[in-house]
């Protein structure tokens, strides 16, 4: 963002808050909530909407699931800031917590702290400048912007001096059809597909995969989460068999990087899913693209590209990603990749077809305005979808934007984070060319100062 442009969406911050308007953040996860202890840190008022009935509605819903920071990576410190008076207590910073444990003592005294400030059961259905809709360009940085929230007492219009979107992109995974759209037959057979990484510590879930051939597509460490988890059910279940499907022509780096990873638990679990790829468990079958699901007498038949057929499965459990939500944004202008759906600006710096080694240059509002003034794409949401993120990632994100908001360009500029690499590296990406997976490619990733933005799940 230039300086002019830092400029102007000081001026709107400022009016707002003479105005008695609050900043809206969309989602009471993780970045939103410390977008809100930020904003009260600066004399700002936050409106957090949230359309669960909770704080960390998503987080929840991966509770089973272990993360690959430690606590003391996944509190922001204006939050913490916030919680000391109440007596909270920090946990152990070395340990590593699962998301119900994130979600229960962290993101809900948080939430609870911010009190009214939090409002659950809103959905955000639309942002609009007010009485301008997309194309008119008359008297449109003079008004605030409406916010069209959907809550069990009907639809309400709240205006508001900026909007901080956070709201994630964990409630639109990508389809397992190759070409990013569904495959023929995916929508019939939805009763046995999951896109989320299956608890099997559930006796219900368990029982529902025990004994069964399964699916797994994916590359990304849910995946690989998925992978150690079914191997494991294995061991104890007999008949229990994967077959992992990779759209990638070889596996290449897709285990990690092991022992060189600045974070010890993402090089374990990649270790980990190794192992269990070699136990006699797994079958690997890689440059698959899916383009059809048949429902036969034995199971679900997966038909890839030149009609290449699998073995019938019982259920398929589809890990390949998230994209993000833009329907309600529709009404803002907004300047997004055409690859990635991420800020223009951004984009670049987080591209996987370039940045399979997990660097990526230390960013904030310059890189995350839009061209609407006082609008901002913030945490997962922000990296489209690039498979890659980091809750310390979407702390800095927050802390720049609300500096931004407050006047504050020297802050907002100011970086404050180095990401832990990620001990791999060939700037291939998530390219199939086999030369490039291996390292031959000259991508260039490797020279950028920063450290590893990489998915915040790690093992169970």
């Amino acid at each position: 963002m230039s300086e002019s442009g830092q400029s102007g969406q000081s001026a709107q911050a400022a009016q707002a808050a003479a105005a008695g308007l609050p900043v809206v953040v969309v989602g009471a996860g993780p970045a939103g909530l410390a977008a809100a202890a930020h904003l009260v840190e600066r004399g700002l008022t936050p409106l957090v909407l949230e359309a669960g009935e909770r704080a960390g509605a998503s987080v929840r819903q991966w509770h089973h699931v272990r993360l690959f920071s430690r606590w003391a990576e996944l509190v922001d410190p204006a939050g913490e800031k916030l919680l000391a008076p109440t007596g909270w207590q920090a946990p152990d910073a070395a340990s590593y917590p699962t998301g119900r444990e994130w979600a229960e003592r962290y993101l809900q005294p948080l939430a609870d702290v911010l009190g009214e400030a939090v409002r659950y059961r809103s959905r955000v259905v639309g942002v609009a400048r007010r009485g301008r809709d997309l194309v008119v360009d008359a008297g449109r940085e003079g008004e605030p912007l409406t916010v069209h929230v959907e809550t069990p007492h009907g639809e309400q219009r709240i205006t508001a001096g900026a909007v901080i979107d956070a709201s994630g992109t964990w409630q639109s995974p990508n389809p397992l059809g190759g070409d990013g759209l569904p495959a023929v037959g995916e929508r019939a057979a939805g009763e046995r597909i999951a896109y989320q990484v299956p608890d099997l510590t559930d006796p219900g879930v368990r029982a529902r995969y025990a004994g069964q051939r399964v699916a797994v597509a994916g590359s990304g460490h849910s995946a690989l989460t998925a992978l150690v988890a079914f191997a494991e059910l294995a061991e104890a279940e007999p008949g229990t068999h994967v077959t992992w499907l990779l759209r990638r022509g070889q596996l290449g780096n897709t285990f990690g990087g092991g022992d060189t990873d600045q974070l010890p638990a993402r090089g374990a679990l990649g270790k980990r899913a190794a192992a269990a790829a070699q136990a006699g468990h797994i079958s690997t079958v890689t440059g698959f693209r899916t383009t059809a699901i048949e429902q036969k007498a034995g199971g679900l038949v997966l038909v890839g590209e030149g009609g290449r057929r699998l073995d019938p499965v019982a259920e398929v459990v589809v890990l390949t990603g998230f994209r993000p939500d833009l329907s309600w944004l529709s009404e803002v202008r907004l300047d997004l990749d055409p690859t990635l759906q991420s800020p223009r600006a951004l984009a670049p710096l987080i591209d996987p077809n370039v940045h399979s080694c997990g660097t990526v240059y230390p960013h904030g509002a310059r890189e995350l305005a839009q061209p609407e003034p006082g609008v901002f794409l913030v945490g997962m949401k922000s990296y489209g979808r690039a498979p890659t993120f980091l809750a310390l990632t979407g702390y800095e994100q927050v802390r720049s934007v609300v500096a931004a908001l407050a006047g504050d360009h020297e802050a907002a500029e100011r970086v404050e984070l180095v990401l832990p690499e990620t001990g791999v590296c060939g700037g291939a990406g998530v390219f199939d060319d086999p030369d490039a997976a291996t390292g031959g490619s000259d991508g260039g990733c490797c020279g950028a100062p920063s450290g590893s933005v990489e998915v915040a799940l790690g093992a169970r």
